[in-house]
């Protein structure tokens, strides 16, 4: 599997080179190129060898002759002997054939300075040089930027299938990001790939689906909390109605009360909406669980605390209204005697709040975490509904989590959160 952009287009650029040597190599080998090209020279070789002398006339009849063809075929023409002396030159100088043996010299292309040339070796052992001059050859330079013109085009008709995959799938991409952008939170992109741009769509993939449920958790705060506000707040303005007519000491205590509600609810809706807001905490420092849960059962009777000393990296604030939002509702929903127990469990660190209620179903083990669930409690028991989900929301904070385990009696009337952290 390619992994990477850079790789993808670095052997697509390779492959492509390989595939025109191997093309080039091939179409000459099979098409007989080269035994076409020998046949030639040979062939050449027997025609020119018709129009001149024998090798044993003289040097003079030879050079005229070979004069001779060399005007009526205008060329530039060079005549060897057969032990390499040149016999005649006509026209520009021209390159001496290479030597393929003692007594022989072999035929083909050669490179002069007035541009190509071309070897023909005749039967009798002597070499004809020649060069048209009836049109300039085309220059080197030329060639070669025509070959690498050549070579740049098949690279590009090979490239351009996987550059259009990967452009088509950021296109892709940028379709979903503006999806997303004008408002559609249920935007997503297609992941297809391991390289850049799939860890991309699926960076955007899990940003999108974390940001649509921060969306909806807010909006079902606010729902929840709107709803909830609603009773206090009538019966806070049906107290000051009252107060008008009846000033008495139990009315205003009642009307504290209902103040003091609806206090308290909007600071848990302010630290629940903060926490889910936010991936670290602003604060951290060592904090002793056990002396932290002991000072807060102080505050209430009958609550016992065992354990062992923890010491935690966390937020003492919030591990503070952690423990007592576990003290309060093993208070508010079970039964007495509730106790705290501190310590260590498969290197976490435990905290283990339980009472002797009756406990909660299976079923609702869940929904009881869930901001503004008060179950069968509802209208029975003071509070929000959002003391559980503060726990939960502070427990992910500190990399923990939070559940309900079963108790002596098999009761699910236990709640044990379970932290990650440096202790001693």
């Amino acid at each position: 599997m390619l992994t990477r952009l850079s790789t993808q287009i670095y052997l697509t650029i390779v492959i492509t080179l390989v595939i025109v040597v191997v093309v080039a190599g091939g179409l000459w080998r099979f098409t007989g190129g080269e035994r076409q090209f020998r046949h030639a020279i040979t062939v050449a070789g027997e025609l020119v060898a018709n129009g001149l002398p024998e090798a044993t006339a003289p040097v003079d009849e030879q050079r005229d002759a070979a004069i001779d063809l060399a005007r009526r075929l205008r060329l530039d023409l060079a005549l060897y002997s057969a032990s390499g002396e040149k016999i005649a030159q006509f026209g520009r100088r021209l390159p001496p054939p290479r030597e393929r043996g003692r007594r022989s010299r072999e035929g083909g292309f050669l490179r002069g300075p007035h541009g190509p040339a071309w070897a023909v070796p005749l039967p009798d052992g002597r070499v004809v040089v020649a060069r048209t001059h009836r049109r300039r050859p085309v220059p080197q330079p030329v060639r070669f930027v025509v070959f690498l013109g050549a070579v740049a085009l098949l690279v590009g008709v090979c490239a351009w299938p996987v550059v259009r995959g990967l452009t088509r799938r950021l296109e892709r991409l940028q379709a979903g990001v503006e999806r997303f952008g004008a408002g559609d939170l249920h935007a997503r992109v297609d992941v297809k790939g391991r390289d850049e741009i799939a860890k991309l769509a699926t960076s955007f993939n899990t940003s999108a689906a974390r940001i649509e449920s921060l969306v909806a958790a807010n909006k079902l705060l606010l729902a929840n909390a709107s709803h909830e506000l609603r009773t206090p707040l009538a019966r806070i303005r049906m107290g000051l109605e009252l107060m008008e007519q009846d000033p008495s000491p139990k009315r205003k205590a009642a009307l504290e009360a209902d103040i003091s509600e609806v206090d308290d609810m909007i600071e848990e809706i302010l630290l629940l909406s903060r926490l889910g807001a936010v991936d670290n905490l602003e604060e951290r420092h060592e904090v002793d669980l056990l002396a932290l849960a002991a000072e807060e059962a102080s505050r209430y009777p009958g609550i016992d605390v065992s354990g062992s000393p923890v010491t935690l990296d966390g937020d003492g604030r919030l591990l503070r209204r952690l423990v007592r939002n576990l003290v309060e509702n093993a208070i508010k929903h079970g039964a007495p005697p509730a106790a705290i127990w501190i310590g260590h469990e498969d290197e976490n660190i435990i905290v283990r709040v339980s009472d002797q209620g009756e406990g909660i179903s299976a079923d609702l083990a869940e929904q009881v975490f869930e901001p503004f669930h008060r179950g069968r409690s509802r209208g029975k028991v003071g509070g929000s509904g959002l003391g559980l989900a503060l726990v939960r929301s502070i427990a992910e904070q500190h990399g923990g989590t939070v559940r309900f385990e079963a108790g002596e009696k098999g009761r699910l009337n236990v709640v044990v959160v379970r932290l990650r952290g440096e202790s001693g």
